[in-house]
């Protein structure tokens, strides 16, 4: 039930925001407006307000929504009202009507960043765990325990780093945009010095090669290449699955793993990492139990990840990382709520445009079914979780509709944009062509996303 409420929710503001900034903007221009609708199908509510030409209305299927505007191309206007009709208006005021929606969502996002910047919120410190054998971050020389300070593209100032997420969101940016990440990081547990606004500190540069990845996927695997997967955790063993491995061995919730075979373990990262090479194999693990030093036979089973056989012991290894309050003042929390918004708008479309050209998988499209999933975890996770959630997919939403593609506002755009160069509309016959094409697009993309829902849902 949660699930089906967060993703109602989330549809219906995110379209109403959308269709609002039509509305707005066409009535601020001066064109009449016949019905203001959410939701497409059967109306379950309709409403006007005084002195308002417009119909306002919900209707049952909230997938959609549209802005009924005064046009001769759709219906006879009469003459004393064709100064109102939209098509009868000059090319700008034509352009802000179409632009305004896309834009409405941009500033949602902005907004809702920015909220999440004012109140603060609770994210892992940028605290680093061991890093994967073999990885970008091992090469560099991580090894696990460094505080990262500051990170930027390596042509580019370092900016500062307030958390763990923080810090993944810009090895994302990095990786999937081919740029080496340079970070400064300090082997203590806490910075020598502020990172803040550029103050100077003390510490070492190390530089991730993410240029060496050619990455077309921002899934676990990726991560897993870079190195860095998850914060600092201490080698604690959490919650344990009836009929387990763990459970078999003995073991309890709050055992602390020393040693596993001769490796010391020094962090749950490592820990993850031995469990998986293990596969089935049997190993002598040395822990302490409420103070009590004690060995355990233990056997992983085998799972299979990605093709890969991989030990698995059925229980939550690695306790709680250390936490940190993000907050933002006013001016610095909207101007962040900005930046991430542009960030996220422009790696968007760079994975649209690798889309295109092959150079990232289409499993990266998503889905109504995807979406309602994340909507309600999300929501079980706190308001601060789900405001996340809403910008990102508002944002997305916006970049969408700004696709040159002639069924969206971007082809709209488009068409004047031709006529902003020629003086001349396009023709009824090429505006035809082309939306067919552009339905014909929509719908392939429409179903790739709704066959990788499927694949997620089943895998």
């Amino acid at each position: 039930m949660l699930t089906l409420v967060a993703f109602v929710v989330a549809l219906g503001l995110l379209i109403a925001v959308h269709e609002y900034g039509h509305y707005r903007v066409a009535v601020a221009c001066g064109v009449k407006v016949l019905k203001f609708s959410v939701g497409f199908g059967k109306p379950i509510y309709t409403w006007k307000l005084k002195n308002s030409p417009t119909e306002f209305s919900i209707g049952m299927l909230p997938l959609g929504g549209y802005v009924k505007m005064l046009d001769e191309r759709e219906a006879p206007v009469d003459p004393s009202e064709r100064h109102l009709a939209f098509n009868n208006q000059p090319l700008r005021s034509r352009t802000a009507v179409v632009a305004a929606g896309p834009a409405a969502n941009l500033l949602l996002a902005i907004l809702l960043y920015a909220i999440v910047n004012w109140s603060g919120l609770q994210e892992p410190q940028a605290l680093l765990a061991s890093p994967v054998a073999g990885s970008i971050a091992e090469r560099a020389g991580l090894r696990g325990g460094e505080q990262v300070l500051q990170a930027g593209f390596d042509d580019e100032s370092l900016q500062e780093v307030r958390s763990f997420e923080d810090l993944r969101w810009r090895l994302t940016q990095g990786a999937l945009s081919g740029r080496d990440v340079r970070l400064l990081v300090s082997s203590d547990l806490a910075p020598a010095a502020s990172a803040r606004d550029g103050a100077p500190t003390s510490g070492r540069s190390v530089l991730l090669k993410l240029s060496e990845l050619n990455a077309a996927d921002a899934d676990a695997q990726l991560f897993r290449k870079i190195g860095i997967v998850g914060p600092l955790t201490q080698p604690v063993i959490g919650d344990i699955m009836p009929g387990s491995a763990a459970e078999k061995s003995g073991m309890q919730s709050a055992d602390v793993v020393l040693r596993v075979g001769e490796r010391t373990v020094v962090d749950g990262q490592q820990l993850r990492e031995t469990i998986r090479a293990a596969g089935g194999r049997t190993q002598t693990w040395q822990l302490l139990r409420a103070g009590q030093a004690l060995s355990l036979a233990v056997t992983p089973d085998v799972k299979q990840e990605g093709g890969q056989a991989v030990g698995r012991i059925g229980a939550y290894v690695g306790a709680p990382p250390a936490m940190v309050t993000v907050r933002y003042g006013p001016l610095d929390g909207l101007w962040n709520g900005a930046l991430r918004t542009w960030q996220v708008s422009v790696l968007t479309l760079k994975m649209m445009g690798k889309m295109v050209i092959g150079e990232a998988s289409l499993k990266n499209l998503s889905g109504p079914l995807t979406i309602a999933d994340y909507a309600g975890k999300s929501a079980s996770l706190g308001w601060t979780a789900y405001l996340l959630f809403l910008a990102l997919i508002s944002v997305s939403l916006g970049v969408l509709n700004l696709l040159p593609l002639p069924v969206l506002d971007g082809g709209h755009l488009m068409y004047y944009l031709w006529e902003a160069i020629t003086g001349k509309s396009v023709s009824d016959a090429w505006m035809d062509r082309l939306q067919r094409g552009g339905v014909a697009i929509l719908l392939g993309m429409m179903s790739v996303a709704l066959f990788n829902d499927v694949s997620r849902l089943l895998g």
